[in-house]
């Protein structure tokens, strides 16, 4: 039971924060705004992706709905996989990474599933649609607008804020593939969730001996193939 309260709670604090931070960014700001916090290398910046994590996209609005029902058959999966391995009295810190997992992927299906019914658009500024007087303000998202939200069911965009390029430059001439291109890295944008994911994904590779230890091997099958002792 201790374990049990140990890992629903972790997937419920990483939901809880996951999701309060998205509500303020959505209802805060405009796409593309920005709150820095360690100057051009560390900042809140608002974008939402239809797509996959890290702002990777996937096939339009036939391949959103299979990426939708794929992360939902996953999380049903890992899950079902993270009541076994409690039931198991698997490690701690097995349980509490897959748990890691499971709440980064609930959390990007309420973006996807829920977010398109309860808010309006986000616009950036300077968006086309907007009046020329509002233009430059961009259109912050409103929960639970009168008109209905932007978006059916399954088809709402992933929120996005956190924004580190750490590293800039471009590669020498010689480099292969990518010689003379500009490069920038981490280029991605991504939330809680993601996060949750690449750590908990992240403690299973490195602690992955101690989680998934090699079966012993039965010690010269002992006595079973032992040479019977005799007395005279």
């Amino acid at each position: 039971m201790r374990r049990t309260l140990i890992v629903v709670g972790l997937i419920f604090l990483v939901l809880f924060v996951d999701q309060s931070l998205k509500i303020w960014v959505k209802t805060s700001m405009v796409p593309g705004d920005e709150i820095r916090f360690f100057g051009e290398k560390g900042m809140l910046h608002f974008t939402e992706n239809p797509g996959m994590a890290f702002g990777m996209e996937f096939g339009g609005a036939l391949g959103k709905y299979l990426l939708s029902l794929f992360r939902i058959v996953a999380a049903v999966f890992i899950g079902t996989y993270l009541h076994r391995l409690i039931n198991r009295g698997a490690p701690m810190g097995l349980i509490c990474s897959i748990g890691l997992i499971f709440a980064g992927a609930v959390g990007n299906i309420i973006d996807s599933a829920f977010y398109g019914l309860i808010f309006d658009a986000s616009l950036p500024r300077y968006h086309p649609s907007l009046p020329a007087a509002l233009a430059p303000f961009g259109k912050v998202a409103t929960m639970f607008p009168e008109g209905g939200g932007y978006a059916p069911f399954l088809q709402g965009k992933v929120v996005d804020m956190f924004y580190f390029p750490f590293l800039s430059g471009t590669f020498p001439s010689w480099f292969p593939i990518w010689g003379g291109e500009d490069f920038l890295f981490f280029r991605p944008v991504f939330n809680v969730a993601d996060a949750a994911i690449s750590v908990g994904v992240g403690i299973i590779l490195v602690f992955q001996k101690r989680f998934f230890p090699a079966p012993k091997k039965e010690e010269n099958e002992q006595e079973d193939t032992a040479e019977p002792t005799t007395q005279d």
